[in-house]
């Protein structure tokens, strides 16, 4: 007889493509057993660098039971930011600021977890359960999970891949007590290429599939509170949050396509190449108003004029100088020590060419 199942599963897939997710699939919750013990040997290197929140919540992380001992699917999603333009095409234009694309549009927080929230309760309507829903806020792995739901593959950059969107997905997972009929797990497809490998700028892949993200510039634009160590800093380039070219010369990407974009994640004019000399002058209420609404918002404005004032002293630029010079009366150490390092670039600049 038929229980139904597959039925409901084709609804909620149509469901979800009507709430904007563009990738959907079904795991069971004990997918994945390998994700935990990977995840205790990276931190045991000590990669994570100072995300000691990874840490902390490792037992939660390592399985979906660990943090729900009810759960018994997962379903993954995925909503596309695929971008209409070269995500590298700032490196030619040092007096800019490049932002990673995910961070050019709407806080995809707020998106993807409307969204959820909204397939969540389509769900329990048809069918009376339990149900968590979950962006990236909460210790939850959802890129393996995501590979066990089929909807593409952890990549050599260790970021999920997808056949038709590349590997530009904002991923998000809702836990049902619903025993849902599972999808068949995504193989890997990277096979030779090392291309994301070769293109990152601080070389912080020690092996394929392995990150350390004490070298890698999103980390240390973001994450990373302190000064940014002077070994990386030449190499951060422009780059003032985020860094996107592993991913940007990922070859799946080709058939990922702008048309399949969120709206909510459309680049906002004023973060597609936002100019040096603006960022240096932001003071704390200027930041909030220009990233009001965009999940560069949760860094603070010290962070982000310590990225800038490290961009200025790769630019070559003359005329920052003097914005320079100011921030090294600013009442945070932190933007007081880029500053100067980037004044000692620049004023050398002129006798290395």
């Amino acid at each position: 007889m038929d229980d139904g199942k597959p039925k409901l599963r084709h609804l909620l897939e149509a469901e979800s493509r009507a709430l904007g997710f563009c990738a959907f699939g079904i795991a069971p919750a004990e997918a994945a057993p390998e994700s935990g013990r990977r995840l205790q040997e990276w931190l045991a290197t000590g990669a994570h660098g100072g995300m000691i929140w990874m840490e902390e919540t490792a037992d939660r992380r390592a399985s979906p039971t660990g943090l729900w001992p009810d759960v018994k699917s997962v379903i993954a999603l995925g909503m596309s930011y695929a971008p209409g333009r070269d995500p590298l095409a700032l490196a030619d234009h040092p007096d800019k600021g490049r932002i990673s694309v995910y961070a050019q549009g709407g806080d995809y927080h707020d998106t993807v977890k409307k969204a959820l929230k909204g397939l969540a309760r389509w769900l329990v309507a048809q069918v009376p359960s339990e149900l968590k829903v979950f962006v990236d806020t909460a210790p939850v792995m959802e890129k393996p999970l995501s590979e066990a739901a089929g909807l593409g593959w952890q990549g050599k950059h260790t970021n999920l891949v997808s056949r038709q969107h590349g590997n530009w997905l904002f991923l998000g997972a809702i836990y049902t007590t619903l025993e849902l009929e599972p999808d068949v797990p995504h193989r890997g497809h990277c096979g030779s290429c090392t291309a994301c490998q070769t293109a990152c700028p601080t070389n912080a892949f020690p092996a394929p599939y392995r990150l350390d993200a004490r070298k890698c510039i999103s980390y240390l634009t973001i994450e990373h509170k302190g000064p940014i160590p002077e070994e990386f800093r030449t190499a951060i380039g422009n780059r003032i949050y985020g860094c996107d070219d592993c991913l940007a010369v990922c070859p799946w990407n080709r058939f990922a396509s702008a048309a399949h974009t969120h709206k909510a994640f459309a680049p906002r004019a004023e973060l597609t190449a936002p100019d040096l000399a603006s960022l240096l002058d932001l003071d704390d209420g200027g930041f909030r108003q220009v990233f009001s609404g965009s999940p560069i918002k949760r860094i603070g404005r010290n962070r982000m004029v310590r990225n800038a004032a490290i961009a200025a002293g790769n630019s070559g630029e003359m005329r920052l100088i003097p914005a320079l010079d100011r921030l090294t009366g600013d009442d945070d150490p932190v933007v007081v020590e880029a500053a100067r390092w980037a004044l000692d670039q620049l004023r050398r600049a002129p006798a290395d060419r």
